[in-house]
């Protein structure tokens, strides 16, 4: 048992009062001692309807959170704007009178932040237009994707991350996620090659130029990129829910879907474009006007991909709470978390458990960075707040998982 975490438990527990029986609270201390000390870790076991703390430990002291940053991400974003919320691509035109078959003008491919869009998705819009009777383009085809800015990439995301690999192109207008496949052929042997499209409104406005012409609608002119009209007349549009989206992102963690959705936020929240500083400032007020402990807390990306994001366990249980309280969005966005021992990335802990099918949560990797909160049901059926994040330098992450889960076990099994 190391001196070190045993001081600093001594300490904690003659200056706090746990309003649970000591058994529990000796119980995860006895977990924790086992973590070496030059750990550093912050645990907050928090009970929502009675306003108990439960544990805690360095409730204050900002760490690295790795992805579970996505809980800001998503969690502000679904109580922002709604699990009605549509992120879309829109087709428009700027020739207002169509019924003669014939676009006198350019078409439009506008991006609203929804990188789930493919292919399939295109060819049903194409097959929409092709239903108003549409055969001519006779301007251009242009790519537009000024809903967020034209910063793709930023490297300081992933400073000193040398397993994490870097993002497609994070922008406004996205398919297949910003990525092509392509068939190469070497030594006589076809392989398929992917590669990042690096101009994605310019690219895009390509394919779909290819594509129009293909199903037998003439474009005279080439494809660019630009700003659509703000009076220009809509013609089809592929959209998916913020509900369905921020599923696809936490359940199983998506870094890119992620940043995407920080980025609507921004654009959002400041009614101008999406962008990280609008992002950050989004999350920060939204932390101040609904009380949530933030001192020590900087959130620069939605991934959480960046070591430069700071947070407390203290805030993470705070957002956990203010949302659990949002009558109108807390369903979707608990739905929308991984479930111990079921799916996402908590499919292969806790099975077998208490906290099997019962823990809803986000986990949370990078080098040396373990992560995982989320709600957890004790055997009176209450709802637990549970936030542990360590981040370490000796040890394997699957050492961490293994005391998270004891933890989280151990609150599932507990009155």
């Amino acid at each position: 048992m190391h001196r070190k975490i045993l001081f600093t438990l001594i300490f904690l527990f003659s200056t706090f009062t746990f309003p649970v029986d000591n058994s529990l609270r000796d119980k995860i201390a006895g977990i924790l001692s086992k973590v070496p000390s030059s750990t550093a870790c912050g645990v907050l076991v928090y009970n929502p309807m009675t306003k108990d703390t439960i544990f805690q430990l360095n409730k204050f002291k900002p760490l690295i959170p790795a992805s579970n940053t996505k809980l800001f991400t998503t969690g502000i974003a679904i109580s922002e704007l709604g699990g009605d919320f549509l992120l879309s691509v829109k087709i428009f035109t700027d020739d207002n009178d169509v019924n003669d078959g014939i676009i006198n003008g350019n078409l439009y491919i506008k991006g609203f932040g929804n990188a789930l869009f493919t292919s399939e998705d295109l060819s049903r819009m194409i097959a929409e237009i092709k239903k108003l009777g549409i055969r001519r383009i006779t301007g251009e085809v242009i790519g537009d994707d000024t809903y967020f800015d034209a910063a793709y990439s930023r490297d300081d995301w992933i400073d000193e991350e040398v397993q994490t690999v870097r993002l497609p192109p994070v922008s406004a207008l996205v398919l297949n996620r910003n990525s092509a496949i392509t068939q190469v052929t070497k030594k006589k042997k076809t392989v398929t090659v992917s590669s990042r499209i690096s101009n994605p409104p310019l690219q895009i406005a390509e394919i779909v130029k290819n594509r129009l012409n293909s199903e037998g609608i003439t474009v005279s002119g080439g494809a660019n990129k630009g700003i659509t009209p703000a009076n220009a007349k809509l013609l089809a549009s592929s959209s998916v829910t913020l509900r369905n989206y921020i599923a696809a992102v936490n359940k199983h963690s998506d870094n890119y879907l992620a940043e995407c959705l920080f980025k609507t936020l921004g654009a959002e929240v400041s009614g101008y474009q999406g962008n990280a500083f609008y992002a950050t400032q989004a999350e920060l007020t939204f932390l101040t006007e609904n009380s949530i402990y933030s001192k020590g807390t900087s959130l620069v990306d939605g991934s959480g991909l960046s070591r430069y994001d700071q947070v407390t366990t203290a805030a993470i249980a705070g957002l956990l709470e203010t949302l659990y309280f949002d009558s109108k969005n807390f369903d979707d966005f608990y739905k929308s978390l991984s479930i111990a021992g079921r799916d996402g990335t908590l499919r292969n802990r806790m099975g077998n458990t208490k906290a099997d099918n019962n823990m809803h949560g986000k986990t949370g990797t990078l080098n040396g960075v373990s992560s995982v909160s989320g709600y957890v049901k004790n055997l009176k059926g209450e709802d637990i707040i549970v936030s542990i994040i360590f981040d370490y330098t000796k040890g394997g992450n699957w050492q961490y998982h293994e005391v998270q889960d004891a933890i989280i076990e151990l609150v599932a099994n507990s009155h």
